[in-house]
């Protein structure tokens, strides 16, 4: 049995400055496929054929940066690590950093050249460097694709040139960026750079939104004939950030004008609030035979919550507590929910865990809270 009580938000100090008004339906949008999602809360704001396999051309290139920032992470290369560019690299076709062949080249001007300049060339002289091959490099990518749980997803080469098993989805892209932006953000501040100069040859970033919307701050572009123009794109404004993924659109025009749809309508239409802290403790629930009386139940994450604008004061919080907890009791382990509903309708759910462990009592407590429960 579980015991149930409202949770108060007025302590977090947030309020609705605009009153709730409708909220319309999505755009169009011009897109073979799109998904824009919150950052924080992970909430689907508007989608369109989401799940449907689709050649992803450089977007690949988010996963490739990804695989390299976790190598980084894990200090098996660091950013000053030179790279010698073998004749694959070097020969690669589409666009390119234009290294030159037995030339050895910084980590970090690769990444650069990957995340900027979209090379080809750079991206499989990373992948040898990381890996020993392009093939090796995959791999890591398939892998890290199915620990995301980027279910749609299937890699083939490390560039996004067109391959009839290589495609991912909309979804899985918005996965992908997510953990890209939490993971590294100081990486990340990579893909709002502008342009990069290399070999004497200066080029710019193909994301025409850094240039026409200051909130925007990445994320990368992808073209082939037969992908389509693609721009996963993230904006962050008043502390709320979005991600837009589009994918085969007509122009690259088309892909930065069907993107700012979305973003600007989330902005608009929508507001994100930090409910309650990981490792906040919500309330003190009773322990039976325990070492202590009691043990502080929280939430293992931050609670974020989207939700239209002007809507905050109509979200009600409502604690479900398991009735008899009886020791031991493992910090993390789950003795009830969070729900969180707009107007009476259920929008989150949360486990309610515990944030310390409690050992056994003595043999005398333990047989005097035996004899109370007895009763309850």
């Amino acid at each position: 049995m579980q015991r149930s009580f409202t949770l108060l938000l007025g302590c977090l100090l947030l309020t609705s400055t605009l009153a709730q008004a409708a909220v319309p339906t999505p755009p169009k949008v011009a897109a073979r496929a799109y998904i824009l999602q919150d950052f924080d809360s992970g909430r689907i704001i508007a989608e369109k054929n989401a799940n449907q396999p689709v050649e992803p051309a450089s977007l690949t290139k988010i996963m490739a940066g990804y695989v390299i920032d976790k190598e980084l992470a894990a200090g098996n290369i660091s950013l000053n690590d030179q790279v010698r560019i073998s004749k694959k690299a070097w020969k690669m076709p589409g666009s390119r950093m234009f290294v030159e062949v037995d030339t050895f080249v910084s980590v970090e001007d690769l990444i650069r050249g990957i995340i900027i300049q979209s090379g080809n060339d750079a991206t499989v002289a990373m992948a040898e460097y990381v890996a020993g091959s392009e093939d090796a490099f995959v791999s890591l990518m398939n892998g890290y694709a199915r620990e995301l749980g980027m279910t749609g997803t299937h890699f083939v080469n490390a560039t996004g040139l067109p391959h009839k098993d290589h495609y991912t989805t909309a979804r899985d892209l918005a996965i992908l960026s997510r953990a890209l932006i939490r993971e590294f953000p100081e990486m990340y501040r990579l893909y709002a750079e502008k342009e990069f100069t290399y070999n004497g040859i200066r080029q710019y970033n193909r994301n025409k939104l850094l240039w026409q919307d200051k909130y925007v701050d990445g994320i990368k572009t992808g073209h082939t004939e037969s992908a389509g123009y693609c721009l996963a794109a993230s904006a962050k404004r008043d502390g709320m950030r979005l991600i837009a993924i589009v994918l085969g659109t007509k122009s690259e025009n088309a892909r930065a004008s069907e993107a700012q749809k979305l973003l600007t309508y989330g902005f608009r239409f929508f507001e994100t609030h930090k409910l309650y802290r990981a490792g906040e403790t919500l309330t003190q629930a009773r322990v039976w035979k325990g070492e202590r009386e009691s043990v502080p139940l929280g939430l293992a994450e931050d609670l974020f919550i989207t939700i239209p604008r002007g809507s905050y004061d109509k979200l009600k919080a409502t604690m479900r507590v398991a009735k008899k907890i009886i020791a031991p009791v493992q910090a993390g382990q789950r003795f009830g929910s969070v729900d969180i509903a707009l107007t009476g309708e259920n929008v989150a759910q949360r486990d309610l865990v515990a944030l310390d462990s409690v050992g056994e009592g003595g043999f005398f407590g333990s047989l005097v809270d035996e004899v109370q429960l007895m009763f309850e």
